[in-house]
């Protein structure tokens, strides 16, 4: 129960800041979220952890998002999974069913489906195709 109106609260928050939300209920957000303008997330979204969201950003149904930090005109998934240590710079676009770790992914890039990143840099202007795998302890 006291999840519940802890999600309730921070829905509201959001709602009150400008948040577009599909299905707010559905949307289960860590108290270390920030959120800037004109953001929109559809249904069934996880943030966890120290998750940062600045402008004019889509968040698509069936994503996670768990300490990482997205930056202006950017679009995740569906089904997209960010995990600890993912910077996406201005203008990038992470499709559906992409795993990112620990990586920075450059300024109007794509990764538009398929893929995991891992440890890596993925640089300006690149797009990356179906099925690529990148690991690099």
């Amino acid at each position: 129960m006291k999840q519940e109106l802890i999600q309730k609260k921070l829905r509201n928050k959001f709602l009150k800041q400008g948040v577009k939300m599909v299905s707010p209920e559905t949307i289960f957000f860590s108290n270390k979220t920030k959120i800037g303008k004109n953001v929109l997330i559809e249904p069934y979204v996880v943030f966890i952890g120290n998750v940062i969201l600045k402008n004019n950003i889509t968040i698509k149904s069936f994503s996670h998002l768990e300490d990482v930090k997205v930056e202006n005109n950017v679009s995740i998934g569906p089904y997209a999974r960010l995990r600890p240590g993912t910077i996406l710079s201005e203008g990038s676009k992470v499709g559906n069913f992409v795993e990112i770790k620990k990586s920075k992914i450059g300024k109007n890039s794509k990764i538009n489906h398929l893929s995991y990143i891992g440890d890596s840099y993925v640089g300006n202007l690149v797009n990356i195709g179906a099925g690529t795998i990148t690991c690099n302890y």
